[in-house]
C-alpha cells in the first residue's frame, strides 16, 4: 500500500485537475455552509508562522468540529509551503492553503483510488483514538 503522504498528494492532484478543490479558511467554512454534502476530504495546513495565530486556530476548531459532526474525513499537514505548491499553480501559487477541501466526485464518475485509501486510513486511525492524523506530504 501506498504510503498515506502519496495518497494525499495523488488525491490533491486528481481533485484539481477535475476542479474539485476548495481552498482557504474563510472559502472552505462558506462552502461546508452551503453544501456539507459534497465536501468528501479536509486537509489542516499549520506552519510555524502562524502557530500562534489564535483566529487561525479558532478556525481550525470550528472546522475539525464540523468534519466530526458531519463524517468528513479529516488529516493535518505541518508543510503548509509544500502543500500550496501541490495545490497551487506555477503563475498564481495559492495565498491561503490552511484549509483546502476535497469535494465528492460527480455521480457516475470513477471514485478515486486514492481518496479511498486515505478514507480508510482516517477510519484506522479514529480506532486508535488518533481523531486528527497528521500526514507528512512527498517532497518534490
Amino acid at each position: 500500500m501506498k504510503p498515506p503522504g502519496q495518497c494525499l498528494q495523488e488525491a490533491l492532484l486528481c481533485a484539481q485537475s477535475e476542479t474539485r478543490l476548495t481552498a482557504g479558511v474563510y472559502e472552505s467554512a462558506k462552502h461546508m455552509t452551503e453544501d456539507p454534502d459534497s465536501v468528501s476530504f479536509c486537509v489542516l495546513a499549520m506552519d510555524e508562522e502562524f502557530e500562534c495565530d489564535i483566529a487561525l486556530q479558532i478556525h481550525f476548531t470550528l472546522i475539525q468540529s464540523f468534519c466530526f459532526d458531519n463524517d468528513i474525513s479529516i488529516v493535518r499537514v505541518s508543510d503548509m509551503q509544500r502543500l500550496a505548491e501541490i495545490v497551487g499553480n506555477k503563475a498564481d501559487q495559492l495565498e491561503d492553503a490552511h484549509c483546502v477541501l476535497i469535494t465528492s466526485p460527480a455521480e457516475g464518475s470513477w471514485e478515486d483510488p486514492s481518496l479511498e485509501k486515505l478514507h480508510l486510513f482516517c477510519e484506522e486511525s479514529r480506532r486508535l483514538n488518533d481523531w486528527l492524523p497528521e500526514i507528512n506530504l512527498p517532497a518534490r
